[in-house]
């Protein structure tokens, strides 16, 4: 088992800038795809970024290409989501997920990991 532990989230202004953290412990980070997704009050939850067990492939949302960027720490058993340029649009429960598995899947599907963190809110004000 892994458990997950977000953090970083906060209120910022239209433009403005966010940096999520996501503590893992348990078993060996590096054996895990890690994914982002949201949840805005009355949507479903969306997928955010992925990346591979290294991190050498990742994959976004067509909504956040070029604003955010995933990434992970594997000494630090943390993985991250740097938010630019953040729209009003943004505002959601910021979850982060892990799956075991192959070395080079980047998953999307919400339905596949295994394991989740708590969620941080992020909210952006107009």
């Amino acid at each position: 088992q892994v458990q997950l532990v977000e953090s970083g989230g906060g209120l910022v202004q239209t433009g403005g800038s966010l940096r999520l953290s996501c503590a893992a412990s348990g078993r060996t980070f590096s054996e895990y795809a890690m994914g982002w997704f949201r949840q805005a009050p009355g949507k479903e939850r969306e997928f955010v970024a992925g990346l591979t067990r290294s991190g050498g492939y990742r994959n976004y949302a067509d909504s956040v290409k070029g604003r955010f960027t995933i990434s992970r720490d594997t000494p630090k058993s943390t993985m991250y989501l740097q938010m630019n340029s953040l729209k009003p649009e943004d505002t959601a429960v910021y979850y982060c997920a892990a799956k075991s598995t192959g070395p080079f899947r980047v998953i999307v599907s919400a339905a596949e990991y295994d394991y989740w963190g708590q969620g941080t809110q992020v909210t952006v004000s107009s």
